[in-house]
């Protein structure tokens, strides 16, 4: 199959199910964050105030209001103020995290990158592992295949316990591998899936893919 054709393949996949699950992966994480943003620990008042005002930016973006989410309505606030307006604050951190989706979804590719770059995922391997995953997402659509493939293969790996979305992550590593031309990497990739994660939605259908670049069971 040509470079073209591959790209076309991918092109056709990823409309089929990529958005689709870019959507299941921001649900995800708005639980995981939820419980992230309001653990039992103890506030500072400017903490306190800067949670306050990132749950009333939260009710936007569960309602998929990702311009408002991003910038809030007349008194209410939205991601960017409160990570100016609370810089430091581990609300401002996860605003950041939020924000880089939001741009994301509203097709702010390099700005969302800066966003998810600045993110500090504090020690946890399955928020950092989605955070990964949508820079992949946010580097694919820009075309800078190769920072994606480095960002989707970090992704893939960081929480293997998750093995809905590390297999996700693999396999899209490994198409945009074949894309540019690195079809070892492709397969090696391709074969983590299937060996690692056979169970998962990826893995049912990776042989196909296997045997497009010539290897067979």
């Amino acid at each position: 199959m040509s470079e073209q054709e591959t790209l076309s393949a991918l092109t056709v996949f990823w409309q089929k199910t990529g958005k689709k699950l870019s959507v299941v992966i921001a649900a995800i994480l708005v639980i995981v964050l939820g419980y992230i943003a309001y653990g039992s620990y103890i506030q500072s008042p400017k903490e306190l105030k800067a949670s306050e005002e990132l749950f009333t930016a939260e009710n936007y973006f569960r309602k998929d209001s990702f311009n408002l989410a991003l910038n809030g309505s007349g008194a209410v606030p939205g991601f960017l103020k409160v990570i100016s307006k609370y810089n430091g604050t581990k609300s401002a951190n996860l605003a950041k995290l939020y924000a880089g989706i939001c741009l994301l979804r509203t097709g702010q590719y390099q700005k969302a990158i800066e966003q998810l770059e600045d993110f500090d995922s504090k020690g946890s391997n399955q928020v950092e592992a989605k955070a990964e995953g949508l820079l992949g997402d946010a580097y694919s659509e820009l075309k800078k295949n190769d920072q994606a493939i480095d960002h989707y293969k970090s992704a893939g790996n960081l929480f293997p316990e998750d093995q809905a979305i590390s297999s996700e992550y693999l396999f899209r590593a490994a198409l945009l591998s074949e894309v540019v031309g690195k079809n070892d990497q492709a397969v090696e990739l391709f074969k983590t899936v299937k060996d690692k994660y056979p169970r998962t939605e990826k893995g049912f259908v990776v042989d196909k893919y296997l045997a497009r670049l010539g290897v067979l069971n």
